[in-house]
């Protein structure tokens, strides 16, 4: 059993700050077995208990202060943010985006959602007609077959790209989490230079991520709470924003790159 005096013991801390204990409490500092661990992670581990690693908590708490101050910014100019998660234990990612109205990913990353964001657009705007169509009754002149095809088709295309009817441009920063699990997502991002704000855990490529939070990032638990820290740092970051609207400024269209839209 993990303790705070054993966090404390290895992690060489004198004392527990209330956000690492909130930490423990929330089993931030469990990270994957020694086996699946990238040898780069290993400055963010502190120790191995029965073939786990245990995660330094006084880093992630300052990867998670470096995070959040960036997304804080990014909000207050306007920014539009991406939020990627498919994973069971992280479907509270939707009523996250949802408070937002910021476009999510929350069951399959699509090959293109970024590089090829004209298309995926093109795909959105088909739905949103496709739905309003059926909703008025403008589909009524064909078969109860073909109608019937149009329903399936708009409940396949939700499923797929619904999280991105906001995505009205692309966006300025990619919350993830798990970046090992989204290799995908993350080379898009990269390729376009995109900023990345990851919570991963110790199997995953520290390298590849702009902002890095070490955590667990299989538990509900501990998702939910950097869920917490990251909806902080956006009601932050838009009250600034009330307070002192930015300036337009021109945007570079980072979808015209190639890439592929499997859909």
């Amino acid at each position: 059993m993990i303790t705070e005096e054993t966090i404390l013991g290895q992690s060489g801390l004198s004392q527990v700050s209330p956000a690492i204990r909130e930490m423990i409490d929330a089993g931030v500092f469990y990270g994957r077995k020694q086996t699946k661990t990238n040898p780069r992670m290993k400055p963010f581990i502190i120790t191995n208990r029965g073939g786990v690693e245990i995660i330094d908590l006084a880093k992630t708490e300052d990867g998670l202060g470096s995070a959040l101050a960036f997304l804080k910014e990014k909000v207050r100019m306007g920014g539009l943010i991406l939020f990627v998660a498919t994973q069971p234990a992280a479907e509270g990612i939707q009523k996250l985006a949802s408070e937002f109205s910021f476009p999510v990913v929350g069951r399959r990353w699509i090959g293109g959602t970024l590089t090829n964001f004209k298309t995926i657009s093109k795909r959105v705007e088909y739905l949103k007609k496709l739905r309003a169509d059926l909703a008025a009754g403008a589909l009524q002149k064909y078969t109860k077959k073909e109608r019937l095809n149009f329903e399936r088709e708009v409940k396949r295309l939700e499923l797929l790209i619904g999280g991105l009817e906001n995505m009205i441009s692309p966006p300025e920063v990619i919350v993830v989490i798990d970046p090992h699990l989204h290799e995908t997502a993350m080379r898009e991002a990269r390729r376009l230079g995109i900023p990345v704000i990851a919570f991963a855990n110790t199997d995953a490529d520290p390298d590849l991520v702009d902002h890095l939070v070490v955590g667990n990032n299989a538990a509900r638990k501990s998702i939910e709470w950097f869920f917490e820290k990251i909806a902080e740092a956006i009601r932050e970051g838009k009250k600034e924003m009330l307070a002192n609207p930015p300036k337009e400024e021109k945007k570079e269209d980072k979808g015209t790159h190639e890439g592929q839209a499997a859909l």
